[in-house]
């Protein structure tokens, strides 16, 4: 028997700060307020998924397995229900959607990241 703490979708969407922050990513909930500040990526990029699945846009970016045992540290429990069905149009929307908006959002913030560093 788990004793692991499973939190409701409508939960984790309320924790949607900078201050309070939790993401769901492959079913289970973590809190990353406290990692906000270390990211390598800037702090918007996560904000950015606050409250919401993340899944898509974490696979998306291509994590490292270190990033991946970061994410491990900051677990709290398990999403209820485990991991978001996608309804049959939400699925064929994000098929012709194209490029995912948070790779859009990572690529503008790498390059105003580079720029600042460039021009200083």
């Amino acid at each position: 028997m788990s004793t692991e703490k499973v939190y409701t979708f409508e939960e984790v969407s309320k924790h949607n700060t900078a201050s309070d922050l939790w993401v769901v990513y492959d079913g289970n909930v973590y809190d990353v307020s406290t990692y906000l500040d270390e990211h390598p990526g800037g702090e918007e990029v996560v904000i950015d998924c606050a409250g919401t699945d993340s899944t898509e846009a974490f696979d998306d970016i291509g994590h490292s397995d270190d990033a991946k045992e970061i994410l491990e540290g900051l677990l709290i429990g398990k999403l209820e229900g485990g991991v978001p069905k996608k309804t049959q149009s939400t699925e064929s929307n994000s098929q012709d959607a194209g490029v995912p908006v948070p790779l859009i959002a990572a690529v503008v913030l790498a390059a105003a990241v580079g720029a600042y560093f460039y021009l200083n």
